[in-house]
């Protein structure tokens, strides 16, 4: 069964890290296009970042650009987002998606075919 677990979010003061990462079971995502997407309370789901199936491109939000970095682990098959200098702003629940058909780097939801449950990240001091 296809399944996709997220991990590593929590509280951070504003001008802190956080990584992400997302795991996957039933299936490698090593050749396949994921997305990191964001929704904060009151406001629609948000592209963060996604990396193509060869990992070869790679696409950022300008709001994170900067600040976050996507990443494949191949051994561990997993893809994280590292998050740095993170903001009041950046406070939402994080999930990770794949898109299981042909297709390169999205931000778009709507390309996506499964998603994890999401992590909840909340930046505050």
């Amino acid at each position: 069964q296809l399944q996709l677990v997220e991990s590593g979010g929590g509280l951070v003061q504003p001008g802190g890290s956080l990584r992400l990462s997302c795991a996957a079971s039933g299936f490698s995502l090593s050749m396949k296009a994921i997305g990191w997407f964001r929704q904060a309370p009151g406001k629609e789901r948000e592209g963060v970042s996604c990396i193509s199936r060869s990992g070869g491109v790679i696409d950022y939000a300008d709001s994170v650009k900067g600040r976050f970095t996507i990443s494949r682990d191949v051994a561990k098959n997993t893809v994280d987002l590292q998050m740095n200098s993170l903001k009041p702003e950046d406070t939402a629940v994080y999930y990770c998606a794949v898109r299981l058909m042909l297709g390169g780097c999205s931000r778009s939801a709507n390309d996506m075919n499964s998603w994890g449950k999401g992590t909840l990240v909340t930046v505050s001091s």
